[in-house]
């Protein structure tokens, strides 16, 4: 079991300071909405962040909501914290599938980490996009090209603060296509602790044979003894 999860942590821990290296590199180093594309034309890195959930998705201007999504994301990972102890005292379980379950916890794990820190240690910008929140309420001067205006801005604090994504798909279906012909095939912009999350569900989702077959043993002989 120790020898499980100290691989389990070490893969966690690696995550985690590889998804906030980037985030802080590109907060750093990028101005609003740049685009610097890697790897040819199809992949770029584009600079935004958003004040709601995974892939750039709202979830409403008003402070509780903002709150519930960060709680929520702390009762998930004390959830998944425990499923992962509880898993791993249990001899049969894969190693592999403990590592799908970190990726998770290190997903969730690190967007929690914007939310709760980045208000405090990076200043405040109110004429970026991004900080500004429709409905809010709250309101702050912004001087812009020599004018100053008044803008609603998000709400901040312990909790409160957007999440930074950096990677985007550049590749759009055929003209010809119906329907999505022209689109963007992927045009959410993601970062680290996103893919972490897609990747060790999809993973589960292809390894599911191997990881619980017991399971899916008695699921069949349930349907075929019907």
């Amino acid at each position: 079991m120790k020898k499980k999860l100290g691989i389990v942590a070490v893969v966690i821990l690696a995550l985690l300071i590889l998804d906030q290296v980037v985030k802080i590199w590109v907060k750093t180093s990028f101005s609003s909405d740049e685009v610097r594309y890697v790897f040819g034309n199809w992949f770029a890195l584009h600079y935004i962040e958003n004040q709601g959930m995974a892939f750039g998705t709202t979830f409403g201007s008003a402070i509780w909501h903002k709150l519930a999504l960060s709680i929520f994301r702390v009762i998930a990972i004390g959830f998944i914290t425990y499923y992962l102890v509880r898993e791993a005292k249990k001899s049969e379980v894969r190693l592999e599938y403990l590592i799908c379950i970190g990726l998770i916890l290190a997903g969730a794990t690190g967007n929690l980490i914007d939310s709760m820190f980045y208000d405090f240690f990076f200043s405040f910008n109110p004429c970026e996009g991004f900080n500004q929140l429709p409905g809010s309420g709250k309101f702050m001067n912004c001087s812009d090209y020599g004018f100053e205006y008044k803008v609603e801005i998000r709400h901040r604090g312990f909790l409160l603060a957007n999440v930074v994504d950096m990677f985007q798909f550049e590749a759009y279906w055929p003209k010809w296509m119906p329907v999505v012909g022209g689109n963007q095939v992927f045009p959410a912009i993601w970062n680290v602790a996103d893919s972490c999350i897609s990747v060790g569900i999809a993973w589960i989702i292809i390894r599911q044979r191997k990881f619980f077959p017991k399971k899916l043993e008695e699921t069949t002989n349930k349907e075929q003894g019907q």
